[in-house]
């Protein structure tokens, strides 16, 4: 005996019921309950759909689901760490490597010339964090106003749009700007600081732009229902 749509459905509002939010999540889950249920009624044919369901939930202990969410979570975010770090190497092979060591050689120039002004220096990278929390803030935006229209939320897809885990680069910025004091410098730290400034803004283009661009084919990777469930 196999699950009608209706008994499916069931189950996609019973992962929600347990705090599972995302479509891609609640599929896979669906997908579990509903191949072990049938497998229930090979060997029991007597249970009714809800029976069968509880004893399958049961087997995921007291938690419910929030083991499975935690470790689809810890999978995505190191898929997208990857995709991160895949494009941060690009700006280090030529011919973009030559635009990124120009770039550290003009703020290693900018610093040395003006590290007695503390303020420019401090300014620089509160720029950056204003920046990155912009910047992070509009695409919190979109995600919720695409969700809103679709009905459905992709975990990686938030993942992609703003809660991953280089989020924490926010703190970076207010931490070097913290610590930095109008003594002088030797030149290889004033170099250190530059080629350091260069990344964090090379990781807020990718974080904010460039994956985010191409969030489409990443998710179309990722999910092949994806093009037809949007």
């Amino acid at each position: 005996m196999r699950l009608n749509e209706q008994q499916i459905e069931q189950l996609y509002t019973f992962t929600r019921q347990h705090f599972v939010e995302w479509y891609d999540l609640q599929t896979e889950l669906v997908d579990h309950l509903a191949n072990a249920i049938e497998e229930q009624w090979q060997q029991n044919p007597k249970l009714t759909f809800d029976e069968a369901l509880n004893i399958e939930f049961k087997k995921f202990g007291i938690f419910g689901f929030m083991d499975v969410v935690e470790k689809r979570q810890s999978a995505l975010n190191k898929k997208y760490n990857k995709l991160v770090f895949s494009e941060l190497k690009t700006f280090f092979s030529i011919p973009k490597i030559i635009g990124t060591l120009s770039a550290t050689g003009l703020i290693f120039y900018l610093l040395r010339s003006f590290q007695e002004s503390l303020l420019i220096m401090k300014i620089v990278f509160i720029i950056s964090m204003l920046v990155c929390m912009v910047g992070l803030w509009m695409l919190s935006r979109r995600i919720k106003k695409k969700n809103e229209q679709t009905g459905k939320k992709w975990l990686f897809k938030e993942i992609i749009f703003g809660y991953g885990s280089f989020t924490g680069l926010i703190n970076l910025p207010i931490q070097i700007a913290i610590n930095l004091d109008g003594k002088n410098y030797p030149d290889w730290s004033l170099l250190l600081l530059s080629f350091m400034l260069i990344v964090l803004i090379l990781l807020e283009y990718i974080i904010l732009i460039l994956i985010p661009s191409k969030a489409e084919d990443y998710l179309k990777a990722t999910y092949p229902e994806y093009e037809i469930s949007k």
